[in-house]
């Protein structure tokens, strides 16, 4: 690794966190959640600008597999539950497609990682365990699909906030490169990440390129992908593929799935995700039934979570921290009624957050609850139900989601009304996926969906009643962009959060189609622990 590529981990970040107070200093003081609630915004549809939603193919190079035999590729780090571990993850072997296929042995190929302080020998060694998982289908003429080898492999027993390199592979089959990454800061009141980019329905079109390059600039010490990873349920299984699935295939006897897209995923996203960890949590794209009803095969054998050490029981929903955050992944397809294993476990990780160590709670899930536009309007509400007291009384403090393809800022809210110790919820499902932008608001005349088509389909259930109270009392949707609204854009974009101490945090989402240190959203969210304990009853 050379000096460019230290630079661009240690000095770099430093000289931004810099330039960005540089900014604020001479474009004017940047509002805080103090300010709000807000007036709400709603950012005129640039149609001057979509995009280009189109999906890389399969001949492009970022895609294409470069190693041979059982050499590593499709390296990534993810994080364990604190700073002292993070997860190594790789593929080795190639995967099949067809209508008859012989799983590779996982046992043929030992899962090692060397590592060590970057400048120092690699006299550190780590074994992990391998797997493969396969997409079965039982109807006729459908391909099935399996993996290549995917090797996880955990290193314990890291310096906090320190530089260490690796190289990850079978020393008989063949090593990677040497590539390196940076441990989170120890978990403290004032010890933070320097930069967290968060980025939604992601997906691998050349609006994803725009936004990984642009996520890339703004050199993040960790990444929160919330949902919506590679959007292979767009395709069926001969790789004929759609932006909408059931619009374009409607006589299919299961949703199908094409598997390989996740490997040019894997590919492309390499480059950085070897380097700067990233933490996933599922979307509804990610579910892929195939035979035996099984679900989210590819999402939960291709990532590390840090879910046993976090005590969850599945790679649904999980927790972990980053210096002074405690991170908290939800489920929205999974049971999280008070009776399921999600809602016990949520309740119990709450429950031992020390906020003298971590101050800042922040949650993530796909689904939103609150949206106002027509795309997923309310198709959440039964998660809200179930769960939103529970957040409410910890005190979580920003919320994170997808699923909708634009960007969206709330004011604090609590079931509906503002309300100054509820959450600050964020949507970024604008990462910039094949299915393009969701542009119409469910407050505008003739957009406000029939309830009954309103649920979700996979989740099933039905949450979403007329308002009662407020200015929307005894409508499904309100007749303005509702008061608990914000700012609403539709654009392609990431956001970047900065936790500068235990009340402020920094963030800024950027759009794709603006210069690189341009930010269409701004805004310090403010903690106010005094004003808004934990146990506190809403103020209804």
């Amino acid at each position: 690794m050379g000096m460019i590529s230290i630079f661009s981990i240690i000095v770099l970040p430093l000289l931004l966190l810099t330039l960005s107070f540089i900014t604020f200093i001479n474009g004017g003081i940047i509002p805080t959640t103090l300010d709000g609630p807000f007036k709400p915004i709603t950012v005129p549809l640039d149609k001057s600008f979509r995009g280009n939603a189109v999906d890389l193919p399969e001949s492009d190079p970022r895609v294409q597999r470069y190693v041979e035999g059982f050499e590593p590729e499709q390296i990534s780090v993810s994080l364990s539950s604190t700073y002292d571990s993070v997860w190594i993850s790789w593929i080795t072997g190639e995967f099949q497609i067809g209508e008859e296929i012989s799983p590779l042995d996982p046992d043929s190929v030992d899962s090692i990682v060397f590592f060590g302080v970057y400048g120092y020998p690699l006299t550190e060694q780590a074994t992990g365990y391998s797997l493969v998982y396969n997409q079965l289908y039982s109807f006729e003429g459908l391909q099935n699909y399996t993996s290549g080898i995917i090797h996880h492999v955990r290193l314990t027993g890291l310096r906090p906030n320190t530089l260490y390199q690796y190289q990850c592979g079978d020393p008989q089959q063949g090593m990677s490169n040497l590539y390196y990454f940076k441990t989170m800061p120890v978990s403290g009141p004032k010890s933070y990440p320097s930069r967290i980019a968060v980025v939604g329905d992601l997906g691998l079109t050349y609006n994803t390129t725009s936004t990984v390059e642009h996520l890339t600039s703004n050199h993040p010490d960790l990444i929160l992908l919330v949902g919506d990873i590679t959007y292979a349920n767009l395709y069926l299984t001969n790789g004929t593929g759609a932006d909408c699935y059931s619009c374009s295939f409607p006589q299919t006897p299961i949703h199908e799935t094409y598997q390989p897209r996740w490997d040019y995923w894997g590919r492309y996203m390499e480059p950085l995700i070897s380097k700067v960890p990233i933490m996933l949590v599922e979307g509804n794209h990610d579910i892929e039934q195939q035979a035996e009803n099984q679900v989210f095969a590819a999402y939960s054998s291709r990532f590390a979570f840090p879910s046993e050490e976090s005590g969850s029981s599945s790679t649904l929903y999980y927790s972990f921290n980053a210096g002074g955050v405690h991170f908290i992944m939800l489920g929205a397809y999974v049971a999280y009624d008070e009776t399921s294993d999600q809602y016990k476990w949520l309740e119990d990780d709450l429950a031992s957050v020390d906020r003298e160590v971590t101050p800042w709670l922040v949650a993530s899930w796909h689904a939103p609850w609150y949206n106002t536009y027509t795309a997923h309007y309310r198709e959440a509400e039964c998660m809200r139900v179930a769960m939103e007291d529970l957040l409410y009384k910890y005190r979580v403090d920003i919320v994170f989601n997808g699923h909708v393809h634009a960007y969206e800022r709330l004011n604090r809210v609590y079931n509906y009304s503002l309300d100054p110790c509820g959450p600050v919820y964020i949507a970024v499902g604008d990462g910039g996926n094949r299915e393009k932008m969701a542009v119409t608001h469910a407050d505008e005349p003739g957009n406000c969906p029939e309830p009954s088509k309103t649920p979700d389909k996979y989740m099933g259930g039905f949450c979403a009643f007329n308002f009662t109270t407020g200015p929307a009392a005894g409508k499904f949707c309100w007749d303005e962009q509702p008061e608990y609204s914000a700012y609403r854009e539709s654009s392609f974009g990431h956001g970047i959060l900065e936790v500068k101490n235990e009340t402020h945090a920094l963030w800024t989402w950027h759009r794709n189609r603006d210069l690189y240190r341009v930010s269409g959203d701004v805004i310090y969210i403010v903690r106010e622990p005094e004003k808004c304990p934990v146990g506190q009853e809403p103020n209804m």
